[in-house]
């Protein structure tokens, strides 16, 4: 390592052209430049340049040295500069993974970054599974509800409500459910919930919800055996959408079908809970330009949505 100071330092002389003024750039006395330059010669056991009173000159050997200074001293200033861009400008490629259902909410949060800064990357990792964020790489992971403990440093995004959802077609005639009690005279999914019982090659499963008045305040625990249980969300959200259940939907997930009229919101009254949706990003003390306007974006896009 201190061959390669000492390069830089022989290189920095050449280009400015006396030791004063390279010691000048590098913050260093004339003496100590000169005397790693000497030490650099007594290594090669040739001398670089020729010294006067009034100038400096390189020999044939310090040509043809410097020449191979020169080279590795801009790839230094590039790789400095480089990393003084990540740290400055939002460029290179930004990884973020997320639950498979938060992709057009992600999409709409971050189009604004990526449309004003061209030289962005943007690579989602959607996996309902959680995959292992460090062996992806992973800048920037979204998850919903409480969070395991971990070495990631957590900031809340926002506060966001499930929805009780339904397609149009599934009411056949009959009239919608005006309280929370009907609701359990209709066919419900869910997403791996309760404890599920094996007899007779068949497959039984129970779990309870409680929804509150939001004026009033009443509290009303609902009871259901889902007729459809998956271990993904959005599997739930396509199947609640051809009419075989109702279902407790993430509203981030499904805002568009409900204002689009593929889905409708139940009982919109009634409180049924809400999961906090939040942003890892490892621990570090200074996170890359793309990753802290990314988190800006994310954050101001997310916060409003927990009124709805």
């Amino acid at each position: 390592m201190e061959d390669l100071k000492r390069m830089a330092i022989f290189a920095t002389v050449v280009e400015q052209g006396s030791m004063t003024a390279a010691a000048r750039i590098l913050g260093m006395s004339a003496s100590a430049v000169s005397q790693q330059v000497r030490q650099l010669e007594a290594q090669a056991g040739l001398p670089l340049m020729h010294r006067t009173t009034r100038r400096l000159s390189l020999t044939d050997a310090g040509q043809r040295f410097y020449a191979q200074c020169a080279v590795m001293l801009q790839a230094a200033r590039q790789a400095r500069a480089e990393l003084d861009a990540e740290r400055d400008e939002p460029v290179g490629e930004l990884r973020i993974a997320a639950v498979l259902g938060l992709a057009a909410p992600l999409g709409r949060a971050l189009a604004p970054l990526l449309h004003a800064h061209p030289q962005l990357r943007l690579q989602l990792l959607l996996d309902d599974s959680h995959s292992d964020l460090v062996a992806e790489r992973v800048d920037i992971a979204i998850r919903l509800g409480e969070l395991p403990d971990s070495h990631w440093v957590a900031r809340t995004l926002g506060t966001l409500p499930w929805w009780i959802c339904a397609a149009p077609a599934l009411a056949q005639g009959r009239p919608w459910p005006s309280n929370p009690q009907a609701l359990q005279a209709w066919p419900w999914m869910a997403r791996n919930i309760g404890t599920t019982n094996n007899n007779n090659n068949s497959t039984s499963a129970s779990a309870s919800m409680q929804l509150q008045h939001r004026h009033s305040g009443e509290l009303v625990v609902l009871h259901t055996t889902p007729r459809i249980i998956s271990n993904q969300q959005y599997a739930l959200q396509q199947l609640c959408r051809e009419g075989l259940g109702l279902a407790r939907l993430f509203s981030l997930e499904v805002a568009d079908q409900v204002h689009s009229g593929q889905l409708l919101r139940l009982l919109p009254d009634w409180d049924c809970g809400s999961l906090r949706i939040s942003a890892l990003t490892p621990e570090r003390q200074a996170l890359p330009a793309r990753v802290r306007l990314a988190l800006a974006a994310l954050q101001a896009h997310f916060a409003p949505l927990a009124l709805s």
